[in-house]
């Protein structure tokens, strides 16, 4: 490693377990390659899976990698299989263009971090059991591979929080990361939805042209619009550069392509 220090962090599971090497310092994080990887400061997730050991049964109704589609890591809480996007049940991730302190107070890219765990645990027969679909269209799961359960894992290796607001399954696991100081947890950092809520603060109330104040949105659940007096609305932005745009009816809205927002 170098420069680098690291530690080892090992957890045996019946003959199965995850070697994380946690972040570094940010010098250290600045110091390393362009590879993601290194990038981070992260140098292994090491996977140790027995093929004699049986793997969480997925259901009939599982989407599978491979079979299905292309496995795509999008950041540290979603993925997808072919062309349908999802989301990793009960965690939440930080977002990619979230940064946190480490514990010299210096900035590093904890949501790039973030994906890259995923990314290395992300191995084997990858295999995810829909439970729901979220607002934006995409398939909430729980997936499975070689390290047995990612969403647990995320968690667990200190690389996502347990997502309390809609879940209370990967408590135990964030406790555990906690108490270990693993990932996100060596140094404060803030949570991902602390980060989204201070981030929609900052941007300025946009203005819609004369009386046309319904906003086309696009989005990856396709053509939305939201009316003014939507669940959504406030929180939704107009970027007419990449296609998005004002509507003055919904009649208008529908004809050029787009469907009601829920909600």
């Amino acid at each position: 490693m170098g420069k680098i220090p690291y530690v080892v962090a090992l957890w045996a599971v019946i003959g199965a377990g995850v070697a994380l090497y946690p972040f570094q310092t940010a010098e250290a994080v600045h110091e390393v390659g362009t590879d993601a990887v290194h990038l981070l400061g992260l140098e292994a997730i090491a996977l140790k899976s027995d093929p004699n050991t049986e793997q969480p049964a997925s259901s009939s109704g599982a989407i599978v990698a491979g079979r299905d589609g292309a496995l795509r890591i999008v950041d540290g809480d979603t993925l997808a299989i072919g062309e349908v996007k999802i989301r990793l049940h009960g965690i939440d991730a930080p977002e990619m263009s979230q940064s946190c302190s480490d514990m010299r107070g210096k900035s590093w890219a904890c949501g790039t971090w973030s994906k890259a765990v995923l990314e290395r645990l992300a191995t084997g027969d990858i295999a995810c059991d829909p439970k729901d679909l979220d607002r934006y269209g995409r398939v909430v799961a729980v997936c499975h591979g070689a390290s047995g359960d990612l969403n647990a894992e995320m968690v667990r290796v200190g690389a996502a929080y347990a997502y309390e607001t809609y879940a209370l399954d990967y408590v135990p696991q964030e406790e555990e990361a906690r108490a270990g100081g693993r990932g996100l947890w060596r140094a404060g950092s803030q949570s991902p939805s602390e980060f989204r809520a201070d981030h929609r603060t900052t941007l300025a109330p946009q203005t819609p042209p004369s009386d046309c104040a319904i906003k086309g949105n696009i989005s990856s659940s396709g053509k939305i619009y939201h009316l003014p007096d939507g669940q959504w609305y406030a929180r939704t932005r107009i970027n007419a550069g990449s296609g998005e745009r004002w509507f003055c009816s919904e009649d208008e809205a529908r004809a050029a392509g787009w469907r009601k927002a829920q909600g």
